[in-house]
């Protein structure tokens, strides 16, 4: 047995050597090339570092800044003042507009999403709410069902049932969920399908039953029963 292994220690060793050789030679061959890859790299790295620190977060900084006193008339309904500012501090607009990579700018569509609505103008909410980009489990729902209102507002009933419960089924909770499914209801009655009214608020009964569409579900389901 040990005279079999033996030669094949020797090839292995043999492959081995061979393969450090062609490796050294490569290196030797390219060295210019790869120390000149390896440079740039390492400049590309700290350009990005660079730009990170000094220029992305204190552009970060200044939108989430500006974005206080916009969000200030946002509580207070005076969203008109929100949008375009107030002369002295800049609107949700502006700051898309001079902040749209950060994360303030992101959030500062859909305030303005949320803004247009309450102002009739439906369709520049509905651009801004599309733009606008979020995980956040309550935003995310909200932002689309907010849509949903504005194409109701429109007319354009079959688009807003279909945002309702597209918001109603996302990050499913126990404040955005009966909301928008009791919205995709009532729009549903208002499409005259009284069937699928009834299905949405059915589920508003069995799932959301401790929540504030819960504990006024069963005048819906019975006055459509009684239909």
């Amino acid at each position: 047995m040990a005279k079999e292994t033996k030669p094949t220690q020797i090839e292995n060793l043999e492959e081995v050597e061979h393969a450090l050789t062609t490796a050294e030679r490569f290196f030797e061959t390219n060295s210019k090339i790869i120390s000149i890859v390896f440079g740039v790299a390492v400049v590309i790295a700290l350009i990005l570092l660079a730009t990170h620190r000094y220029y992305s977060l204190p552009r970060e900084a200044k939108a989430k800044e500006q974005l206080f006193t916009a969000e200030q008339y946002f509580e207070k309904d005076s969203f008109k003042l929100a949008l375009n500012g107030d002369g002295n501090f800049p609107g949700f607009l502006d700051i898309i507009h001079d902040y749209s990579s950060t994360a303030a700018g992101n959030l500062a569509q859909y305030y303005a999403g949320v803004s247009n609505l309450h102002i009739g103008k439906y369709k520049d909410a509905i651009s801004y709410l599309e733009d606008f980009k979020t995980n956040d489990l309550l935003l995310g729902p909200v932002s689309i069902g907010a849509q949903g209102d504005a194409y109701s507002e429109l007319g354009e009933k079959e688009k807003a049932v279909k945002l309702y419960l597209e918001a109603a089924k996302l990050n499913s909770n126990a404040f955005t969920s009966p909301l928008y499914f009791l919205k995709a209801g009532n729009t549903y009655e208002a499409l005259g399908t009284k069937d699928k009214a009834l299905e949405t608020y059915q589920i508003i009964k069995e799932k959301y039953s401790e929540s504030e569409q819960g504990r006024i579900i069963d005048k819906y389901i019975a006055r459509l029963a009684a239909n």
